[in-house]
């Protein structure tokens, strides 16, 4: 396996689970544990990555616990988040002694990570083509780097005249929750590659990849089934869409390559881990999609 991924979960049924098959539960103690020494240094991180870059916003996230099945279910462990906890601890020098202080205070490395959970789609278009991005160097992580459409799902989406810097666990549903998980991904492949949502299939999920680069932050990668070609893809993709500062260049891979990727491509050193969680997600679950 890759050193720069680890694969949590992966759907053991053909096909990838559907909305209706997944659940939310919800609850503070699925949030990350504060560590009063490290408070400081999270609010200095943020303060400086503002100077740098003061567009950047400290938006709510759902926070990843952890994930079990439950027959045929599968059931998510949820809390909330935010962007400038997740810069502060999964991205910060100190991290490997956070997870170390995981482990030994409380079992678990992650406990006191931020650990958003992101969202990534692998997009298969309808000349049996997947659709990879060449990150901008103006994005805060994996600048330059290949990746698939993707983000996060946004608890904002979730509730409604809450303002987001509000937003607390008791203001939302497990229902609406899932909902969001689902339609973000859509929402990240309208915004990013121009498609239409009509376009567009239910989204599967894969599974569930931790990302090592980060500190083991978590993304659920989904299949999608696009009705257009490729070169209508293209033809998308170069008129702009709301996020089309986020890449710089669209880049198709055939099935057939994806499924050796791996292995056989100098391609897959460029990919972001995320994007290697979703192929490698793909590659075990393909006979049952295709």
């Amino acid at each position: 396996m890759d050193p720069d991924i680890t694969l949590l979960l992966q759907c053991p049924e053909p096909g990838g689970w559907s909305q209706d098959r997944v659940q939310a539960e919800l609850s503070p103690d699925n949030n990350r544990r504060p560590l009063p020494k490290h408070e400081p240094t999270i609010a200095a991180a943020w303060d400086s990555r503002r100077r740098d870059k003061p567009w950047l916003f400290n938006g709510a996230k759902f926070r990843f616990h952890s994930a079990r099945r439950r027959g045929e279910l599968l059931a998510l462990r949820l809390g909330l988040t935010c962007y400038r906890d997740y810069l502060g601890t999964n991205w910060s020098p100190e991290a490997p002694a956070l997870q170390r202080r995981g482990l030994e205070d409380l079992g678990d490395s992650q406990a006191y990570m931020a650990d958003p959970l992101g969202v990534g789609a692998m997009m298969f278009t309808a000349d049996h083509s997947f659709v990879f991005l060449r990150r901008s160097q103006e994005v805060a992580e994996a600048a330059g780097q290949v990746d698939i459409p993707g983000g996060h799902p946004e608890p904002k989406e979730a509730v409604r005249d809450v303002p987001e810097e509000s937003i607390r666990l008791d203001h939302l549903s497990p229902e609406l929750v899932v909902r969001e998980l689902f339609a973000s991904i859509l929402g990240e492949i309208r915004d990013e590659v121009n498609i239409p949502l009509e376009s567009l299939s239910s989204p599967l999920l894969l599974g569930i990849v931790r990302n090592n680069r980060s500190a083991g932050r978590a993304s659920a990668e989904f299949y999608v089934r696009c009705g257009l070609t490729s070169e209508q893809v293209r033809e998308r993709y170069l008129l702009g869409g709301a996020e089309a500062h986020e890449s710089t260049n669209i880049i198709f891979i055939s099935q057939q390559d994806v499924l050796k990727m791996e292995e056989a491509s100098d391609m897959w050193h460029e990919l972001c881990p995320s994007a290697k969680g979703a192929v490698k997600l793909y590659s075990l679950a393909h006979p049952n999609l295709d």
